[in-house]
């Protein structure tokens, strides 16, 4: 891409999120992009209640929104840490496929083979693959779940290992909201020796060189940077799903363990290893989606053919937890709205509107991160600036 082009493109997506944040329809935003390896674009706008309204002890709830009398508001940076929620599927869904690149898991191999436990109540056979297309069958939490017991890593794998199928591995998709990364940790956890917040850093981040931008469980020492969340109408849309909604009734059964700024807002969730999701700024979001295409900074996370393998469509039709009908491959949907309704793109995206992506056809990575959580109509952020950026990129052959 030229220079001129690639100028233009840099300030019409700083226009737009500017635009945004001062309509009042947002109050922060960072985006990233990067085309053939190289960063296209990275950029924010807004500003943050300072990390020190946040509630400082283990079981505290979430701070009030609006920051203390004598907190300035901080402006929000490129480097600026925001938890993303289901964002981080992705990243637990790329470790996995690094590790397979390495010979360390195969996606055909019964996780119970890694992890024994985890064959009680008839999961014996449910494999790898099955975990990361949603086809194991325990997209569901117990009712009366905490958010403490969330944050415990062995109290949850005892909990998942547990759990009944609501279908018989294999034979349907749901979406596993939290559950998908218990699942897929602890067998990284037994096959690797850590825990996958290590274990993310040590084969991802670190040879990217984001391991201070992209994590699962947070270093303690590193809370200070991330801007806390704050509630648009995401609480209210969650709020107004039926109880009856899969989603609401098995996947977030009560309202402590919503995916809220209440939640991720805590102390003891943001440092917990709870690989459903994930923490990270928009620019290393988008480096390890670009870095997944191809080389960055000499850097490949998998070969050619395990790309094309991992974004296959696995799975299509009526996801039974969300009810609508989804695309997806190993670990990531594909096609979403965000993604241009196109198949050959996949990422995943987050609870309150943060996505990232890549688009083989573009060969173009995309992340966009939000201290705001939204649904419904006010979720428009990612889609406008994606299709700002990609109406400069064009297509070619995908290799």
């Amino acid at each position: 891409m030229n220079r001129d082009v690639s100028a233009e493109v840099r300030a019409r997506v700083d226009n737009l999120l500017h635009g945004l944040v001062k309509s009042g329809a947002e109050s922060g935003l960072q985006v990233a992009a990067y085309v053939d390896g190289e960063q296209l674009v990275s950029t924010c706008a807004g500003t943050y209640d300072p990390p020190g309204s946040r509630a400082q002890e283990p079981d505290a709830p979430a701070a009030p929104a609006a920051p203390a009398a004598s907190a300035a508001p901080a402006p929000l940076t490129p480097d600026t840490p925001i938890h993303s929620f289901s964002t981080g599927k992705g990243f637990m869904a790329t470790l996995v496929h690094v590790l397979a690149e390495r010979g360390l898991i195969d996606y055909d191999t019964p996780i119970a083979h890694y992890w024994p436990e985890f064959a009680a109540q008839g999961k014996d056979r449910a494999t790898v693959r099955d975990a990361l297309t949603h086809r194991i069958g325990i997209p569901q939490l117990p009712s009366d779940i905490t958010p403490a017991e969330l944050c415990d890593w062995d109290t949850m794998c005892a909990v998942v290992a547990d759990l009944a199928p609501l279908w018989e591995p294999g034979s349907d998709s749901g979406y596993h909201g939290w559950t998908f990364g218990w699942i897929l940790g602890e067998p990284v956890r037994r096959i690797t020796g850590l825990a996958p917040a290590e274990a993310l850093r040590t084969y991802v981040t670190e040879p990217l060189g984001v391991a201070d931008e992209l994590y699962f469980g947070l270093p303690e020492a590193e809370l200070p940077r991330v801007a806390p969340l704050v509630e648009g109408n995401w609480a209210a849309w969650l709020e107004e799903l039926p109880p009856s909604v899969p989603f609401r009734r098995l996947v977030v059964p009560n309202r402590s363990v919503w995916t809220t700024a209440a939640l991720a807002n805590r102390r003891d969730y943001l440092l917990a290893d709870t690989p459903a999701g994930g923490t990270t700024t928009a620019r290393a979001a988008a480096r390890m989606y670009a870095a997944l295409l191809g080389e960055v900074d000499g850097v490949r996370l998998i070969s050619p053919e395990r790309l094309e393998q991992v974004t296959a469509v696995a799975v299509q039709g009526k996801d039974q937890m969300l009810l609508g009908r989804f695309a997806k491959g190993l670990g990531y949907f594909l096609g979403l709205p965000e993604m241009g309704g196109e198949r050959t793109a996949f990422g995943h995206h987050g609870s309150g509107g943060s996505i990232a992506f890549a688009d083989r056809e573009r060969r173009l990575s995309f992340a966009l991160t939000r201290t705001r959580l939204v649904g419904g109509e006010a979720d428009r952020a990612a889609r406008l600036v994606a299709d700002e950026i990609r109406s400069h990129v064009p297509k070619t052959a995908m290799p």
